[in-house]
């Protein structure tokens, strides 16, 4: 079967293979700064040390992260956050310059962008690096964010994907208005309801036609959106069941969105904590979530539900008995704690944890425990585990957080690859020279209607 053919079969059929991305957030709870062997997360060589060992290992992304405004904790900037993160187009253009293969993944909000500006800057990466440029496409839609923009709150919850979609139809219009490669190109018009555009696009194709676009929404609006636009999904499902259900959600939502079902992959968000037996792997895990969740974390993430300083409890003490100040958390505590019914969630936190007998530690600890999305085990039996998840085809690969900087794809390049390539799920080489080459996907071909539609005026 061929790539074409493949993506445009109604029946999904799994390739039996694998992809790494890695995903260098910067900012979050996830990656241990305080290590004396972390590096800082806005200097180059982090960035560059990091990419070359991915690079080194076969992965097929490398995936920056993007942050509109510093995080806050009780009204403030949150102090146990790092502060700075790169603009990623400015970074994955620097990194284009020390890598050959890797494709270059920007995280870029549709909110708070223009398309033919965006299309533009995208176009340029895609053209620096030689066709491995990715947009990682996002929305917002609160008004504490674009505060930022002198745009707060524009934009109502319900049409953040409506909006988006208009957005990222205009980019591909841009992107496609090329006759050939070398031109000429067509006016696009679009007017809308948030934006009008009137541009002839300043730069050719790139070796891989248009960037790729991945999409990271999780809502039933979101993924349908992914299942219209998207190349890949970053999905939230790495544990194998959930894998194969998100799997089989989004065929069907492909196949409802007229494209075929092998037409999106999906790159869930992961964590792999190695070594080479599982007794020592579950130390290093143990060793791992003690600098992520210490005193002061704990206690600061209780402080976001409860909405007040709670420094005076003892971090190994029971839970606080006074009550939350609010009723219902917000986005400035940050989308992990957007929404939460604050007082309901004390009342049930509370009983919990002295029906088990935890502290607030212990308690924070089991409670991020449930979001896991760690593999942890010895080299071969995570290889294991990984070679089903490739022989069902519940994901195309995925995308690797590192729990530290810039040494954290170590253990994965040196031993877990080659475990999974001698298992024959894993790339031995590159297989092309663009992203779209690496990750498999089709090249996009216009019909004559399309080719119409991508400059028709709305």
């Amino acid at each position: 079967m061929t790539q074409q053919s493949r993506a445009q079969s109604d029946v999904f059929v799994p390739t039996g293979q694998l992809q790494f991305g890695v995903f260098f957030q910067g900012v979050n709870s996830g990656t241990i700064w305080k290590a004396a062997e972390s590096g800082s997360q806005t200097d180059f060589e982090s960035f560059r040390r990091i990419v070359q060992t991915a690079e080194r290992g076969l992965f097929a992304a490398f995936f920056l992260g993007e942050g509109l405004r510093l995080r806050e904790h009780l009204g403030r900037p949150h102090a146990l956050d790092v502060v700075g993160r790169p603009d990623a187009q400015t970074m994955l253009a620097a990194l284009a310059s020390v890598t050959t293969n890797i494709g270059l993944v920007a995280t870029q909000n549709t909110t708070y962008n223009d398309p033919a500006d965006l299309a533009h800057r995208l176009s340029s990466l895609d053209l620096i690096s030689r066709g491995r440029a990715a947009w990682n496409i996002v929305t917002t839609d609160n008004a504490w964010t674009g505060a930022n923009f002198r745009r707060g709150g524009y934009l109502d919850h319900a049409d953040r994907y409506r909006h988006a979609e208009a957005f990222v139809e205009t980019a591909k219009r841009i992107w496609d208005s090329w006759e050939t490669a070398e031109g000429p190109a067509r006016n696009v018009l679009h007017e809308g309801q948030h934006y009008t555009v009137d541009v002839t696009p300043r730069l050719p194709r790139s070796a891989q036609y248009r960037p790729v676009l991945f999409q990271a929404g999780d809502s039933p609006e979101g993924r349908d959106f992914a299942a219209r636009q998207a190349d890949v999904i970053f999905s939230a499902h790495p544990k194998f069941d959930a894998a194969v259900e998100f799997r089989k959600d989004l065929v069907a939502r492909s196949l409802n969105a007229g494209r075929g079902a092998n037409a999106v992959q999906i790159m869930p968000a992961s964590e792999f904590i190695l070594a080479p037996t599982a007794d020592e792997a579950a130390a290093k895990k143990e060793w791992v979530r003690s600098l992520q969740i210490g005193p002061q974390q704990a206690v600061a993430y209780l402080e976001q539900f409860w909405g007040r300083e709670l420094s005076e409890y003892d971090p190994d003490g029971p839970l606080p008995e006074i009550d939350p100040v609010v009723e219902e958390t917000s986005e400035t505590r940050g989308s992990g704690f957007h929404g939460a019914k604050a007082r309901q969630l004390a009342d049930q936190w509370r009983a919990e944890a002295k029906d088990k007998g935890l502290s607030i530690r212990q308690f924070v600890t089991s409670r991020t425990a449930r979001m896991d999305a760690t593999f942890t085990g010895s080299y071969s039996a995570v290889a294991d585990q990984l070679a089903e998840y490739a022989r069902v085809g519940a994901v195309d690969g995925f995308n690797i957080s590192p729990w530290l900087i810039p040494s954290g794809l170590d253990d994965i390049v040196n031993h877990l690859v080659p475990e999974l390539q001698e298992r024959g799920v894993y790339p031995t080489e590159y297989r092309g020279s663009t992203l779209r080459d690496n990750l498999g996907l089709e090249t996009p071909v216009r019909t004559a209607d399309e080719a119409a539609e991508a400059v028709r005026a709305l």
